[in-house]
């Protein structure tokens, strides 16, 4: 039998779906939030021009977003053009290895020691804003000469005290909707970037 009948799926469909506008609502009318997206985009634009990457991590749903950046960036998004040096910090067997030699909170931070330079850029990505090895990478990021872009739910986390850039997108109740924002950010970060290095590929839309 049946959990739910179907007028009550119906109302939870409804209610997810109103308490998503509402938090994209709140973030439109967030100007503190709507001008950090602009000054990341700006980060990550001057760092491609002077030859920087862009890094990025998460765990779970937040590495997916990371992934989803990075690939966005090098592969694609809208128009053709050239690929973007974007690397997400996501491959399995590197995850595997050092979780298994250091410890998992430590898997952020040693790959940006073994692959980032000054004047990369890193996009932490943490609903919660506390999780420890998002926090290492921001460590070892400030420590190479990186600038960090932060996006997460929580304004007074600790991740977004030591973000050069930080992006919050409280979502309501559960991380879920922090999620959802998230993906919407991570879209209008790459059509800024792309809006400044390819403007031809937008020279018929506003």
């Amino acid at each position: 039998m049946r959990a739910l009948e179907e007028g009550d799926a119906a109302r939870v469909v409804n209610a997810a779906l109103s308490e998503s506008a509402d938090a994209l609502q709140a973030l439109r009318a967030d100007a503190t939030a709507l001008a950090s997206i602009a000054r990341a985009a700006a980060l990550i634009v001057d760092a491609f021009g002077r030859g920087g990457r862009v890094f990025s991590c998460g765990n779970g749903g937040s590495m997916c977003d990371a992934m989803h950046l990075a690939e966005e960036l090098s592969g694609r998004f809208r128009g053709n053009r050239k690929g973007l040096p974007a690397q997400a910090i996501s491959d399995a067997g590197y995850l595997s290895c050092v979780a298994n030699d250091f410890g998992y909170d430590a898997v952020f931070a040693r790959y940006l020691e073994s692959h980032a330079r000054a004047g990369d850029v890193l996009v932490a990505i943490s609903t919660s804003g506390t999780s420890k090895n998002v926090l290492a990478a921001a460590s070892a990021a400030a420590a190479i000469g990186m600038q960090t872009i932060v996006l997460t739910g929580h304004s007074g986390s600790p991740l977004a005290a030591a973000a050069d850039c930080a992006i919050c997108t409280p979502g309501g109740r559960y991380a879920d909707r922090v999620q959802e924002l998230h993906i919407k950010v991570i879209h209008i970060l790459i059509e800024l970037i792309e809006r400044d290095l390819f403007p031809e590929n937008y020279a018929a839309v506003r």
